[in-house]
């Protein structure tokens, strides 16, 4: 057989959704759906605000209550995220600001500890980094799970309650129950400086699932 025929048939199939890809050259048979994550009314709001005052910024807005799907211990406090392009940064947290948001832009571990108040949530600014892998949510830019995945590993700071232990289970549920792609991971983990590190991280938790699944057909 050709590999211009292997390579359409590959095609035909993903386009059916009898398989999925996972990266390059990977795919799997098994059936998953896509993350979706929720829009809140707020987030449509903000949204809205923010493209009326800054109509060519770039602006990928989410709620970091979506991780709470793939933990086992949940969170009390959550972080609304507004990542905008650098050179933004400072005009939306001002924005923000002036129109009575609770806002932070680029905290630290200790500002959020002593100045983030006792409301349930929160709004950071902080950079988008470029080329992040973003989807549209009902005409809003919104974290994709592999974005997702990837900040959490990169950031403590704004991610504290999910490290540990809770990562690996984070990672284990995400990629049980949603298609992902890895290849879409590396690359943006290699836009944030951690492509080597996180690699290794991707592969400890592939091993490990692989070993889970291996004893329960035992």
């Amino acid at each position: 057989m050709k590999q211009t025929t292997v390579n359409w048939r590959v095609y035909s199939l993903v386009q059916m959704g009898l398989i999925n890809r996972i990266g390059r050259g990977k795919f799997i048979i098994e059936k998953k759906g896509n993350f979706i994550p929720d829009v809140s009314p707020k987030m449509k709001t903000i949204h809205h605000k923010l493209i009326k005052s800054f109509p060519y910024l770039k602006i990928c807005i989410w709620n970091t209550s979506a991780l709470n799907e793939f933990m086992l211990h949940q969170p009390g406090r959550f972080y609304l995220l507004i990542e905008v392009e650098k050179e933004a940064t400072q005009s939306v947290f001002y924005f923000l600001k002036d129109a009575q948001y609770s806002v932070f832009i680029e905290p630290t571990s200790d500002l959020l500890e002593k100045y983030a108040p006792k409301e349930k949530e929160s709004l950071i600014i902080r950079s988008l980094v470029s080329e992040a892998p973003l989807q549209s949510i009902k005409g809003i830019n919104t974290t994709s799970l592999e974005k997702m995945l990837v900040d959490v590993f990169c950031d403590d700071v704004i991610f504290p309650s999910q490290q540990g232990a809770e990562m690996r289970t984070l990672f284990m549920e995400a990629l049980n129950k949603y298609s992902v792609n890895e290849n879409r991971m590396l690359r943006y983990a290699s836009r944030r400086g951690k492509k080597e590190s996180f690699s290794k991280y991707l592969n400890s938790i592939s091993n490990l699932w692989q070993n889970i699944k291996l004893a329960d057909n035992l």
